[in-house]
């Protein structure tokens, strides 16, 4: 391997592994499905990506494959036989651990956009690009995560939704 392509591959991870890591935890919920799709993500990169006119494209790019691997995961046959784990979610801020724990709980459905949106910061528009949804659907799944986030945050009910 080319010296310059083994520099440009650490520097997209370094830049882009923690954000790819964090869809798919959000998206699979389990650590070590997390890490899998992380490794596939960038085995792609390394192998298959097509040329990139700037960063941004790039992190899209990574962004869709994971969510493609993702909900390829999520339909597979072992995926419906596996025992649920612990999950360690990893958080910048520990005040964010019980969000985030909430978010996990979600649906799979609202689980990416919210993700998408609230933590990476991508508008309505791009999220839809990125998971092949109108921007109604994500808007409407925004709605609805919100929705059944705060009746599992607040204090003193029942999270039964």
């Amino acid at each position: 391997m080319d010296a310059e392509l083994i520099r440009q591959f650490e520097a997209s991870y370094d830049a882009y592994g923690a954000m790819v890591y964090r869809l798919a935890m959000a998206y699979l919920g389990r650590t070590a499905d997390a890490e899998d799709v992380t490794q596939e993500v960038f085995c792609r990169l390394l192998w298959r990506a097509p040329g990139f006119a700037d960063g941004e494209h790039e992190k899209r790019w990574l962004l869709q494959v994971t969510a493609n691997l993702c909900k390829d995961q999520l339909k597979g046959f072992w995926r419906k036989r596996a025992a649920a784990l612990d999950a360690d979610i990893p958080v910048e801020h520990e005040a964010d651990r019980g969000v985030l724990e909430a978010i996990l709980t979600l649906p799979e459905a609202y689980r990416a956009p919210i993700h998408l949106h609230y933590y990476e910061g991508y508008s309505v528009a791009e999220v839809a690009e990125l998971l092949r949804l109108s921007p109604s659907a994500v808007k409407m799944r925004l709605k609805r995560g919100r929705e059944r986030l705060k009746l599992e945050l607040e204090p003193g009910k029942e999270g039964s939704v």
